[in-house]
């Protein structure tokens, strides 16, 4: 029998996914929320205490005296510079081994997965407890990308594998072979919302979302939800494109409902 199951949690949907997943099957699980990050209505009625990011030593404990035994990190966090993360022993240890100002996001949560790991805690992909379909490759909805849509697409892939490489972001968006924009500390809601505002005239562009070469898969999945749909619908792009088999659609009815009704198309791809 599983053990209890500690969601580390982070800004946007996602942890609240992972709640009602636990809520559906009947696990016991505790939720670490993490200010400045998590949502008051993640925790809302549930088992949970708030940690700040930097006190790694309190969240730890706060693990173990809810006798979690696996533990899934979910949600985005803004990374604070190590000034404002005001970091205590025990994560000044961890920063001081990996070099903070240096390293990636995916370097560094890689490395946060580990020091859980040599902590006795077993590490899980949001995706092993979420009960959702891999994506396919092609259309998921009724529209398809236009030929333009489709070398935006081809192009968008060149480059965010190279910003992957770099550890920077999972995200770009291109017009008209044009890139609008990366994804960097800002995140892709506002990658998306910077776009909104860079497009030229024509057809509108996409947002492209793959993994990162080599990333963690257990931290940080490339994940998509109606708000992403939303917000692409805002900008004025023609559509999303996901890696196929790696991205996490959370309400994937709901995008493809969505996505159809604003006339977007939203496609899985493969990295070549």
């Amino acid at each position: 029998m599983a053990g209890r199951l500690g969601i580390v949690a982070g800004r946007g949907s996602l942890p609240r996914h992972l709640i009602e997943a636990c809520r559906t099957t009947g696990r016991d699980f505790f939720v670490l929320a993490l200010e400045g990050a998590a949502e008051a209505e993640t925790v809302r009625g549930v088992a949970h205490a708030w940690c700040r990011i930097g006190a790694a030593a309190e969240g730890l404990s706060l693990l173990r005296e809810n006798n979690v035994s696996e533990v899934v990190l979910a949600g985005g966090v803004r990374r604070p510079s190590l000034v404002s993360l005001r970091p205590d022993w025990r994560a000044a240890k961890l920063f001081a081994r990996i070099g903070y100002r240096a390293i990636g996001d995916d370097g560094l949560l890689s490395a946060i997965v580990e020091e859980l790991e040599k902590e006795g805690f077993c590490v899980l992909g949001a995706d092993q407890l979420l009960d959702a379909q891999p994506v396919p490759e092609g259309p998921l909805g009724k529209i398809c990308p236009d030929p333009q849509s489709e070398a935006d697409i081809a192009h968008g892939l060149r480059v965010v594998r190279a910003i992957g490489a770099l550890d920077i972001g999972q995200a770009v968006v291109i017009q008209q072979g044009l890139v609008l924009g990366v994804e960097a500390i800002e995140g892709t809601d506002e990658l998306v919302r910077r776009c909104g505002v860079l497009r030229r005239e024509g057809p509108g562009g996409v947002l492209v979302k793959v993994e990162k070469p080599g990333q963690e898969r257990r931290a940080d999945r490339p994940t998509i939800g109606p708000r992403t749909v939303a917000m692409a619908a805002e900008a004025g792009l023609s559509g999303i494109a996901i890696e196929a088999d790696a991205t996490i659609v959370l309400d994937r009815e709901e995008v493809v409902r969505d996505a159809d009704r604003a006339g977007l198309f939203v496609v899985g791809v493969r990295r070549s």
